[in-house]
């Protein structure tokens, strides 16, 4: 029987390979740990990062109380957004790895939605 750590390693890879066998363009991979969540536009061919934003940097962490909150994921959503745009990128594909499409996630997605992304 597989523990609980392998079941979550399974799950991350089932969404990453279908995102990436699926979809020529390019991923917007969420992270999120107990005390913050981050963000980054991923170009998977080139292998290079457009984009990124997370609840660690200053101007968010003096704006929210928490890291861990939604507030602080809508806003992490919205910077990586406007950095993504700023790079040229209009277009994307929800990564939310091993992660339920729920709470900070659903946040997040909505909120870089809102500032202009596609996906």
């Amino acid at each position: 029987m597989p523990t609980p750590r392998e079941q979550i390693q399974r799950r991350r890879l089932r969404v990453r390979n279908a995102i990436r066998n699926n979809s020529d363009r390019l991923r917007l991979s969420v992270f999120r740990s107990g005390r913050h969540i981050y963000a980054q536009v991923i170009d998977d061919r080139a292998g290079r990062t457009l984009a990124a934003a997370s609840s660690v940097e200053k101007d968010v962490r003096a704006s929210h109380k928490s890291g861990a909150d939604r507030e602080a994921a809508a806003t992490v959503g919205k910077i990586v957004a406007e950095r993504a745009l700023a790079a040229g990128v209009a277009a994307v594909v929800f990564d939310r790895g091993s992660y339920r499409y729920h709470g900070r996630v659903k946040a997040l997605a909505d909120a870089a939605r809102d500032a202009g992304l596609q996906f």
